[in-house]
């Protein structure tokens, strides 16, 4: 082959169409007949994070749809958006105060620290799952899934006012997770997003 691979080397996985809506409303494509959506169209419609997200939020053997409207809005409803945002409230969290080495994490007993360290300890996991498996929407599901958490965290949990060793163990689980989130982004081609 012309890269310098064998032939038997590649190997293309075919997905399934997308469907795409608009204010409620399927646009109707069609290969027969040749309309379609330019991939570069859609890019320029919704951007190309939450062009890259969408795709490949879905397994390829199942159906997407992609909703234009959410894929835009700046909710929490759209996945993009919310992954970002906790990645952007977490980097304004470590601007705000800086990270001290801690020697032990034994204050980090509250049920929402604990649900962030144990996703934090399966991502390694995850990510060989999904490339051995070649199905890289495991890993947008972790970065939802870790999003959520982190937010739930940062409702129930104080960490700028939070005191001594406390404070200081909690940036570094921010600090950690805020690595681990920009890791997974970073994997499927969208920005971790430092401001919002």
């Amino acid at each position: 082959m012309s890269l310098g691979y064998e032939r038997e080397d590649l190997s293309v996985d075919i997905i399934q169409m997308a469907r795409m809506i608009k204010d409620g409303v399927e646009f109707k494509m069609s290969k027969r007949t040749g309309k379609a959506v330019a991939l570069k169209d859609l890019i320029d419609e919704a951007g190309v994070d939450a062009v890259r997200y969408y795709f490949v939020s879905k397994a390829g053997d199942t159906h997407m749809d992609l909703d234009l409207d959410m894929a835009t809005s700046q909710s929490n409803d759209n996945p993009v958006y919310y992954a970002q945002y906790a990645h952007a409230r977490m980097c304004s969290i470590l601007r705000q105060a800086e990270v001290s080495t801690c020697s032990s994490y034994d204050l980090l007993v509250h049920d929402k620290e604990m649900d962030l360290l144990k996703q934090l300890a399966d991502y390694p996991q995850m990510i060989q799952d999904a490339a051995k498996i070649r199905q890289p929407h495991i890993v947008c599901l972790y970065i939802h899934k870790l999003a959520a958490s982190f937010h739930s965290f940062y409702n129930e949990c104080t960490v700028l006012h939070a005191e001594g060793d406390l404070r200081a163990q909690r940036l570094a689980l921010v600090k950690a997770v805020q690595i681990t989130l920009r890791n997974a982004l970073t994997l499927i081609g969208v920005s971790a997003l430092e401001k919002m």
